[in-house]
């Protein structure tokens, strides 16, 4: 959760996505190629305690009503929460299984049950292009999320394929900073017609409360409106 203004944030996050189109599709292709990742079957990646959550783009969380709609789940961390305890939060995540990995929902037996329709985050994955602050402070991009943590890299990847992956993965970090600027949007202009306000005490009272049981309501944006749900700690 940001304490940074919306107008900032909307402007932030579009200067973010006007990078990420010049970013030379050839450049994170030959990347790709250098790293010459394969993928293992290990199923690390499909854990949150390898990966945190999964978070879906609308074009996936449709899929997932048709396939299993009990898979979703808000995504963690909302951004707001107005002045009468409500949280907002900017898309669906997928629900992960009751084991000490946690599990995708959709994992079993080491495989994916749906990998013919798997999410575009899971067709890209470990390649990625978005920019964040290293080690020491330096924000740069990133191309590659894992690195030596998991499969191998003996990989000779084409250069068609490479082309392709990393498209791809353009296309996805595009969806997904288009995604987030449309929720804050949204809640700029629902925040203003209906007298609402980000209120950061509440924000932490109501989730400390969430913590030792309470129930709490969240707002998950979807498809340019808002599905609220009730939620509590099992």
């Amino acid at each position: 959760m940001s304490l940074t203004p919306i107008p900032l944030r909307i402007t932030a996050l579009t200067q973010e996505r006007n990078s990420l189109f010049e970013y030379p599709t050839e450049r994170l292709a030959e990347i790709i190629r250098g790293i010459r990742f394969r993928c293992t079957s290990c199923a690390k990646c499909c854990t949150r305690s390898f990966n945190g959550h999964v978070f879906l783009l609308d074009q996936d969380v449709r899929a997932v009503k048709e396939i299993e709609p009990e898979a979703l789940e808000p995504a963690p961390g909302p951004e707001f929460c107005d002045q009468n305890g409500v949280f907002y939060v900017s898309g669906y995540a997928l629900r992960v299984q009751d084991d000490e990995a946690g599990s995708c929902w959709f994992l079993q037996d080491g495989r994916c049950r749906i990998y013919d329709r798997r999410f575009a985050i899971c067709r890209i994955y470990p390649y990625m292009l978005h920019r964040e602050r290293d080690d020491e402070g330096v924000i740069d991009w990133r191309q590659f999320s894992g690195l030596e943590q998991h499969g191998e890299y003996d990989r000779e990847i084409p250069d068609e394929e490479s082309m392709a992956i990393a498209r791809e993965t353009k296309e996805y970090e595009n969806a997904f900073l288009t995604q987030e600027i449309r929720f804050l949007e949204y809640m700029q202009d629902y925040f203003t017609k209906n007298k609402l306000r980000h209120v950061q005490k509440i924000y932490d009272d109501r989730l400390r409360a969430f913590r030792k049981g309470a129930e709490i309501t969240v707002k998950v944006f979807f498809d340019d409106s808002l599905e609220e749900h009730r939620l509590r700690l099992p």
